[in-house]
Order: structure tokens, then sequence, then C-alpha cells
């Protein structure tokens, strides 16, 4: 006899959230819980389930700099675009003083330089990106807490009903915008509970929960003293952005060679070659580039130092040429080395695949094809 009851997976997504999913994972080492926050709200955006007459989602990132916040914003973008620059960026520095919200909005009718103040939050400019399969917007509002209180109360409207009236009376639709907003609110007191510093932890594994909920705690509370309650009140997701691990720190070293190997590809046509770095140097990187003051930016610097300056250097003095292999090591004195490794490049090939292909296809595409 056949039932009638048909057992369903409600945790079960869509190809195409999963594989926004799965770009976000691949571009970003040891936030899962904001990945998370975000794939949810891109599902039910996907689903035409996103609350009506507001934003798709209006989240707010805490964390100490350098922990992945803006780079998470990043990230979403190349994933749906394929340009990591594809959202509206908002400078709260900028808007210290309440007479420069005119820069967002512009001036009212009579004002001087009315006609030549163009509002940063125009229709054309956050619809710039959108694709015939996907209209979505990314609003980001960098360093909330530097803004003044008029910001603020500008935001209340838009994070509410979705809409931003504008100088000259014009309405600018936000309903299909994803508005993140990032903060290091709390980032002394973060800094006190982590035993490895500011945006690391070295404690064991036992003490590492423990950790992670005081530092939420803490960055969460921070907030609370900081905005209105009305203002929290309209955030759906606070995300705060977790310490960052020895081994989470090797991924993102992982990840941005590969960035750099791709940055070879793209700019020297012709002439690509491929470099590969030994244990020894990696170490080297990582000790140099572990910076509790500036997170996982200060591996950026050092890297940009240490390995792409001096390979900018020898490709533009034709020391290297099209399909050459450039291994790097490291002196005992601490000096790197530069040598041609004509044996390595298969190894290379197949050991480094994201030499090859560091860019997953980006979903706009993906949803057209």
């Amino acid at each position: 006899m056949r039932t009638s009851i048909i057992p369903l997976d409600p945790t079960r997504r869509s190809a195409e959230a999963t594989k926004f999913e799965t770009a976000l994972r691949y571009k970003v080492v040891g936030q899962d819980h904001a990945i998370q926050s975000l794939v949810e709200i891109y599902q039910m955006f996907l689903a035409g389930l996103n609350p009506p007459g507001r934003p798709i989602g209006n989240l707010l990132f805490l964390g100490p700099t350098g922990s992945g916040k803006t780079r998470m914003v990043e990230a979403m973008a190349e994933s749906l675009f394929g340009d990591s620059r594809a959202f509206l960026k908002i400078d709260c520095a900028e808007f210290q003083h309440s007479h420069e919200i005119a820069k967002l909005v512009g001036s009212p009718p009579g004002y001087l330089g009315h006609r030549e103040t163009h509002p940063m939050l125009a229709q054309e400019r956050l619809d710039q990106w959108h694709t015939p399969k996907l209209k979505l917007s990314i609003l980001l509002f960098d360093e909330i807490e530097k803004a003044s209180d008029s910001l603020w109360l500008l935001l209340l409207g838009i994070l509410d009903k979705g809409v931003l009236t504008l100088g000259d009376n014009r309405r600018v639709d936000l309903s299909r915008c994803i508005i993140v907003m990032t903060s290091n609110l709390g980032a002394n007191e973060m800094s006190k509970l982590s035993d490895g510093g500011l945006g690391f932890t070295r404690t064991n594994n036992s003490f590492d929960l423990t950790i992670d909920e005081k530092l939420n705690r803490t960055a969460v509370e921070a907030a609370r003293r900081k905005f209105a309650p009305e203002f929290m009140n309209r955030i759906d997701k606070i995300v705060v952005f977790k310490t960052l691990r020895p081994e989470q720190l090797r991924n993102i070293l992982e990840i941005e060679l590969g960035m750099v190997a791709q940055r070879i590809l793209n700019a020297f046509t012709g002439r690509e070659f491929l470099f590969y770095c030994t244990q020894r140097v990696k170490d080297l990187l990582l000790e140099q580039g572990t910076d509790p003051k500036y997170g996982a930016r200060h591996l950026k610097r050092v890297i940009e130092r240490s390995l792409v300056l001096p390979l900018a250097n020898l490709a533009s003095t034709a020391q290297v040429a099209l399909g050459d292999c450039i291994r790097i090591d490291v002196e005992p004195q601490g000096t790197f080395t530069f040598t041609k490794d004509a044996t390595a490049r298969p190894a290379v090939l197949q050991r480094e695949p994201r030499v090859i292909n560091t860019q997953i296809e980006p979903l706009s595409a993906w949803a057209a094809g």
C-alpha cells in the first residue's frame, strides 16, 4: 500500500546556493559562520522568500582588523559577478560630520553645488553590476562606527524600508541589496581575551571554544553600547569573525600564493612562468607575516615585499621566459633565493592547481549557461 507521507529534507540547498557556498569556502578561510549566514540569505533570495519591502539582508560584521570582514564581501562579489570590486563601498570614515551626508544623497535643489553633486547612493550606481540572470546589489558600509549620527539615522530608513529619498526627491530602491556593515568595535577587549593577541589564538582546542564564545559576547556587547536599540533591531544577522589559528593562516598563505600565480598569468601574456615555494619559505613567510595587531593583512604585505617584487624584477629584466619554473628557497641567514628549475614544472602543475585556475566561474555566468 502506497503511503501518502513523504519525508522532506529542509536542510538541502539548491545547486546554485551550493555553488555559491563552495566558491566562498574556496576564497575565505576560518569564517564558516559568516559563510553560512551569507548562503542562507542568498538561498532565501533565490527562492523569492526574503522579506518584502526591505533589503535582502542586513548584516553587521564584527571582529578585529585583518580577520577577513572586507575580504568576505569581496569574495561574495567575485563569486556572484566574477569581479571582487563588484559592490558599492561607502567608507564611513568620510562621513564623520553631518554635512557630509550630502555626498551620499546629493544636495537639495537651491543649494550651492546642487547640480555638481552626484549622490553616491544613486540607483544607477547600485544596479551597475546587475546581469539578466542576477539582479542583486551588494552595499558595504565600512567601519560603520566612525560615521556621524546623521548616517546612522539615514540607515534606519534604509535597513527598515529599503528605500532612500535623494536630495532631488528621487527614490532609490534598495530592496534587491545585501547590505553589509563592518566594525572593529570591541577589538581592544577582544585582544585581552585572546592569548595570542588580536586576531589570533594559540590556545589548545578545549579552550578555543570558550575563547570564541567570549569574543562573540564581547563584540556584540560593544556594538550594543555604541548603537541605539532601534538600529540594532534592524540588523538581520550579527556575525563575529573568529580568531585565526595557525592552520588557517597556512591555508590563507596557499590562497595568497595562488592569487600571485594568477596575477603572473594575467600580467605576462605570452611570457607566463610558474613559481613554487619550498616549505622553508612558507614557514618564514608565516613567521614574518603573523602580526597580532594587523591580522592576515600583514601576511599579504610580506608576500608582496618578499616574493612579488623580486618576481616583478626578474620578469622586467627578461631573466625569466615563457614556460620557466622558478624555485623560491631561503638561505640559513633568511635571504630568499630565486633559481630556475627546469625539472619541476610537471610536478608544480600537478601539486599547485591554483597556479592554473584560481577563479571559480561567477554564478551570474553559470546561471546564464
